[in-house]
């Protein structure tokens, strides 16, 4: 089959809307609370969302059983690169993590009652979500395998206990998709369960938000601790002792939908960089015309290319099942996570003192921002490490006698 980058008109259409979305109702939202909304009130998430609706961009990703545009990953890739223009763009859009990852979680995996019940007021902006699968150390997180959490059985449901954090959005959310080990061992690549867990529920509760170097996602990060938070039957997520397995249904596709998004604030950053080499004189010449920043503007222009590429051909084969998708997408997501932090690194360089400015420019807050995003969804250098296991695959042998030395 061949592959298939073609955007079509429909999608385009939409790319364009959200773009002049972003641009006069988005971007002057972000200018006035500085990019950070992790203690934002509720009103502006709602504000920001009603304009999307009448703008006619809201929800690109939901299925239109939902509400939603039903794009496939290709057309979300060009829809939410003109989303992540702004901080607040995917928040606008009902695009943003963890809600959007959340949704085609339940959108996969749910029953339809589940369904009702949680992805209908999510994917209408009716409530918010959060995923709760990382925890301190040693719990899970870069290896998953080490979940702590448990849930155990208890008449008519299960109990969970455990401590989870970096939990964003956790704080204000309607409900959370809890991780939570039921068979087996820490380490062990199999034994856990997916939880829906009701905000109020007994025995869950938020003991800090945390702060951190990013502030554009909404609510922040939180702490949670279970202790015998009791569920029903009915709450469970998927199958029981198949949850690496459903979480999969998930990440796959969130970490590409981060490269998507982040994409869009690396050629922000770079509009700006290439809007003051232009305009700003030193030693005689233009920004524009020196050599070494010339090299600077055209390595982020290769990279932001590089990138689009690379999410167009991900999300091809996410699209259309192909085996290599989940290869491609650790590729993706460690080659773009790296690729913007360089773009709106060399855009701060190009702009000097504007360029930490944090009043008169919006490098140096995407500078925050983009820097965690090479440690969520997955540290590049666990994403190298599968990356390179997978490769070598094919290529090793048979170990003998000989080879052992014995």
């Amino acid at each position: 089959m061949p592959i298939q980058f073609d955007v079509d008109p429909p999608v385009a259409q939409l790319a364009s809307a959200t773009a002049e979305f972003v641009r006069e109702v988005v971007i002057p939202a972000e200018r006035e609370c500085g990019g950070s909304v992790h203690d934002a009130p509720e009103a502006l998430r709602e504000a920001l969302q009603k304009g999307a609706r009448e703008a006619g961009v809201f929800a690109p990703h939901v299925p239109r059983r939902w509400g939603g545009h039903g794009l496939d990953l290709r057309g979300q890739a060009v829809v939410f690169e003109a989303a992540g223009h702004s901080l607040l763009g995917p928040l606008a859009l009902n695009c943003a993590a963890p809600d959007e990852g959340n949704m085609h979680l339940l959108e996969k995996v749910a029953t339809e009652e589940q369904k009702q019940k949680y992805l209908r007021p999510l994917a209408a902006g009716e409530s918010r979500s959060c995923f709760a699968m990382t925890e301190p150390a040693p719990g899970a997180g870069a290896d998953p395998r080490s979940l702590r959490t448990t849930a155990t059985r208890v008449p008519g449901g299960w109990r969970i206990d455990g401590r989870k954090w970096f939990i964003t959005g956790a704080e204000g959310a309607g409900f959370a998709i809890v991780m939570a080990r039921t068979s087996g061992s820490p380490g062990d690549p199999a034994g856990a369960t997916m939880f829906l867990v009701d905000a109020g529920t007994p025995g869950m509760r938020t003991v800090r938000t945390i702060e951190t170097l990013d502030e554009s996602l909404f609510a922040g990060h939180s702490e949670i601790v279970f202790e015998e938070c009791v569920v029903g039957e009915g709450q469970v997520l998927g199958a029981v002792d198949r949850g690496f397995d459903g979480a999969q249904v998930r990440l796959g596709p969130a970490r590409l939908t981060h490269c998507m998004r982040w994409l869009g604030a690396a050629r922000r950053a770079q509009d700006v960089a290439l809007e003051r080499a232009g305009s700003r004189t030193a030693f005689g010449s233009v920004l524009g015309d020196l050599g070494m920043v010339q090299q600077m503007l055209a390595d982020s222009e290769i990279d932001i290319e590089a990138s689009r590429a690379l999410i167009l051909r991900t999300a091809w084969e996410l699209d259309t099942g192909a085996t290599a998708a989940s290869h491609l997408t650790s590729v993706s997501k460690t080659f773009v996570a790296e690729a913007v932090n360089r773009v709106v690194d060399r855009a701060v360089q190009i702009c000097g003192a504007l360029g930490i400015s944090a009043a008169d420019a919006p490098l140096a807050r995407l500078l925050r921002e983009v820097r965690p995003f090479r440690i969520y969804d997955g540290p590049s250098e666990t994403h190298r490490f599968a990356i390179a296991r997978r490769a070598v695959r094919p290529y090793r042998q048979p170990r003998t006698g000989a080879a052992d030395g014995s």
